[in-house]
């Protein structure tokens, strides 16, 4: 157990749409510290999705987002031998991080051919609320709801 709690980063919003949350967003995109071809891959995904939608692409892309957060999730907890499957509810911080992780790792797996265009891809899908992602938090609460009759063994 660590002594103190670790001071939470100030977090600059980015140039363009002066968004902090866009920034966490390129900070998850970002691979081996290239945060320029971050914010690269995601203005190419906004400029997509605001061509195939004709609404403003931060408000497509935070109501995506929206859509593909869990509230709830399941933790493992070893009771008297056996694993139970616990439903417990998740704080906003790891709420919003787990939202993004999923949009940003289902896009990866998409078969667009550049980042931009699989990012705009997964934002279209979430926003319409289907595709990888939507379905990955549909199956998690799907999973607590099944698992609810274990949640007066929450910690």
């Amino acid at each position: 157990m660590r002594k103190a709690k670790p001071k939470k980063r100030i977090i600059l919003p980015d140039p363009k749409y002066n968004d902090v949350l866009v920034t966490k967003f390129v900070n998850n995109i970002m691979l081996q510290g290239k945060k320029s071809i971050a914010y690269r891959i995601f203005y190419e995904a906004m400029d997509i999705v605001a061509a195939k939608t004709g609404e403003d692409p931060i408000e497509v892309w935070k109501k995506a987002l929206a859509n593909v957060t869990p509230a709830v999730e399941v933790r493992s907890r070893r009771i008297g031998g056996a694993t139970f499957q616990i439903p417990s509810e998740i704080p906003a911080n790891r709420k919003q991080s787990i939202g993004m992780k999923n949009l940003i790792g289902f896009s990866r797996k998409r078969h667009e051919k550049s980042m931009g265009q699989k990012l705009a891809g997964e934002i279209l899908a979430a926003y319409k609320e289907e595709g990888a992602a939507y379905k990955k938090k549909e199956d998690t609460h799907r999973m607590a709801e099944a698992n609810k009759a274990f949640s007066h063994f929450r910690f």
